[in-house]
């Protein structure tokens, strides 16, 4: 085990502290600290009825229980860590860090902690498959990979098992991002737009936790930005190490871009290489090119360039990203759950066909701006199935789009996923797309995107 990891753990003797959310990060966390001597209070709103099986785990692992509307009234406590989904300004965590108590977080800490080499993924679209490309590539130059962050095995409760040797590659949100003062060793900044505008104050606060990736990294640090995206270009002048770029639409110096051969070049102190060709990667669409540009900047030098083109042409892709779920009487269906904003449906899904397809969308609202969307999806789509909170506003932004033509396309709303699929089924013929694309959070109707995803793979898979 690490010094500084040990040293920390062992710090931890007769502490007490408080874990705000019981859930997947959390609970691992309560045995580790309890381990070492910490008394654990494990804080939750839900009931111990609502958290199911999730409460016995806690008590099983040594917390003890705070549940219900007040679970956040306590202030006895010298450490507390906040789940990422917590507003960072909320009053009860201002009044506990004025109070002197430590307000952190399982991803901060682990960031202060970590002994090995870290790879830090964010960005509004494109994160979890660009986190797993890197750690593929890494994986498949024989280094020992830690996964995790928004995807993967929550990293803090393995930390007495991390080696120097060994690499994170780590997807981080915006909520996990507000609070952090650290930046890890190669920082990624896939794209930026609109986004959980529903939990940010405004946008400038979005980006602003965005910008926390780069803006605490080393002379020694790594950026890799999209010079195609005019926010996420922006940030190079606050980055103090080493900038690499990606770019699909015009020739990089220093880092990586796609030529008028369809060539991914990787360019830097005047060299210039040819890594691959966009057809050498398995995964279909533009903004999956733009993925590969990305890991390729983050992980030059660190791999070789035949690990970058085995797992280009055999990564299959991320459950819940374009994913092919069947094909039933010459109709093809696709799961593209994972796609909870209007940028994330239009580069992914809306990009992949050169022919108008029915597309499943709707959800919960977060509170940003669908007016670009409605005009892509009249180019795109022939028949537009919507449900859940945003259904108003994305008929709007169609009806309300210079190109659209009475029916062109045919917009029907719905009130289930059930009825989605099944109309679905009722006006596809054969060759055509079917792709459950939202453009909108899961919240209104499930948990999460999985869950949403699964029971829609679930309905088309019962289909006869």
């Amino acid at each position: 085990m690490d010094k500084r990891v040990e040293h920390f753990l062992h710090s931890l003797k007769g502490k007490r502290i408080a874990l705000l959310g019981i859930g997947t990060s959390h609970l691992p966390l309560i045995a580790l600290f309890s381990k070492y001597g910490a008394v654990v209070t494990a804080c939750d709103r839900r009931t111990r009825e609502q958290l199911g099986e999730n409460a016995e785990k806690a008590e099983n692992n040594g917390a003890i229980l705070k549940l219900g509307d007040d679970y956040l009234s306590d202030t006895n406590y010298d450490i507390v860590f906040r789940t990422p989904g917590m507003r960072y300004y909320m009053p009860e965590l201002v009044r506990m860090r004025e109070l002197g108590i430590i307000v952190t977080s399982e991803m901060e800490l682990f960031f202060d902690l970590c002994p090995c080499k870290i790879y830090g993924i964010t960005g509004s679209d494109g994160k979890t498959t660009t986190t797993t490309i890197i750690s593929e590539m890494l994986k498949r130059h024989g280094k020992t990979v830690h996964i995790g962050g928004n995807i993967g095995t929550p990293l803090l409760p393995i930390i007495e098992t991390i080696d120097y040797d060994d690499v994170a590659v780590v997807e981080l949100s915006s909520f996990q991002l507000i609070s952090m003062r650290k930046s890890p060793d190669v920082a990624v900044v896939t794209n930026l737009a609109p986004n959980h505008l529903d939990i940010h104050k405004d946008m400038n606060e979005y980006i602003d936790a965005k910008r926390n990736l780069i803006l605490h990294q080393s002379a020694f640090s790594r950026a890799v930005l999209n010079q195609d995206n005019e926010i996420t270009k922006s940030f190079a002048d606050q980055c103090r190490g080493k900038v690499l770029r990606f770019s699909r639409k015009e020739k990089i110096t220093n880092g990586t871009y796609l030529d008028e051969n369809d060539n991914i070049i990787f360019a830097e102190n005047g060299k210039e290489t040819v890594v691959m060709n966009k057809n050498d990667i398995k995964i279909p669409g533009m903004h999956n090119v733009e993925n590969y540009m990305t890991a390729i900047s983050a992980v030059w030098g660190d791999v070789d360039i035949e690990d970058i083109l085995y797992v280009a042409r055999n990564f299959s892709g991320v459950e819940h990203r374009a994913e092919f779920v069947r094909e039933l009487d010459g109709v093809k269906y696709y799961n593209d759950s994972i796609a909870s904003s209007p940028t994330r449906t239009a580069r992914g899904t809306l990009s992949l066909y050169d022919f108008k397809i029915i597309l499943i969308a709707g959800g919960y609202d977060k509170k940003i701006p669908y007016d670009d969307l409605g005009g892509i999806i009249a180019d795109k789509v022939k028949i537009l199935i919507l449900l859940g909170a945003t259904a108003p506003k994305i008929k709007k932004a169609v009806l309300n789009a210079k190109n659209y033509t009475e029916n062109n396309p045919v917009i029907i709303e719905v009130e289930t996923m059930e009825q989605a699929v099944h109309k679905a089924r009722e006006l596809a013929r054969k060759g055509d797309i079917v792709s459950m694309s939202p453009a909108s959070a899961s919240f209104d109707l499930y948990k999460n995107f999985a869950e949403r995803g699964r029971h829609f793979k679930s309905i088309v898979n019962s289909l006869n």
